[in-house]
């Protein structure tokens, strides 16, 4: 029975023993190889980051103030150079001034709210025409949630629908079974 316990020894296509620690050490020159490049990457990337100036906030600050003297520009300071600023903060001004603003409007009118409404004209008049409802709105953003009232009244099956002549020429009105109700 102990035997029956033991592993038994792997084999390859010719009969030879397999070694385990053979492939546990290729494993690890290929690690060390990954390694070893994964060196030579990060030192690459570091000459890059120097080379190329990508964010370095304090890198910045400091070459600016070696360049620039601040002193010196006061010193040459004159009425030309102010109106000269002057005028290229005014323009950056006029045209932050005159830039797009784009405002949300929160329109009144719910798809619910249309079509309660829808309903509660449908109780006063057995029939009604799309062009009654624009009439009665004719707000560009009104006629389009009356016109999704109205198809969810449809696929509700409350309301139906009958096509007339023409562009816009139809009329609704309550099905039989939700007027007895």
């Amino acid at each position: 029975k102990s035997k029956m316990l033991l592993p038994r020894p792997q084999l390859d296509e010719e009969g030879n023993e397999i070694d385990p620690r053979e492939e546990l050490v290729r494993h690890l020159l290929e690690y060390k190889k990954y390694k070893s490049v994964l060196e030579q990457l990060q030192q690459m990337e570091e000459a890059e980051i120097e080379k190329e100036k990508r964010g370095n906030l304090m890198k910045e600050v400091r070459s600016l103030s070696e360049t620039v003297n601040v002193e010196s520009e006061l010193q040459d300071m004159d009425l030309y150079k102010l109106l000269k600023v002057y005028l290229k903060v005014m323009e950056r001004y006029e045209v932050e001034k005159n830039k797009p603003r784009h405002e949300v409007i929160q329109y009144p009118y719910t798809i619910s709210g249309q079509r309660d409404y829808i309903m509660h004209v449908l109780d006063e008049s057995p029939k009604l025409a799309f062009e009654k409802i624009i009439a009665y709105d004719p707000n560009k953003i009104a006629v389009i949630f009356n016109f999704l009232a109205i198809l969810e009244l449809l696929q509700m099956n409350l309301i139906t629908m009958h096509l007339g002549e023409g562009f816009n020429n139809f009329w609704i009105e309550k099905l039989e079974q939700v007027a007895a109700e």
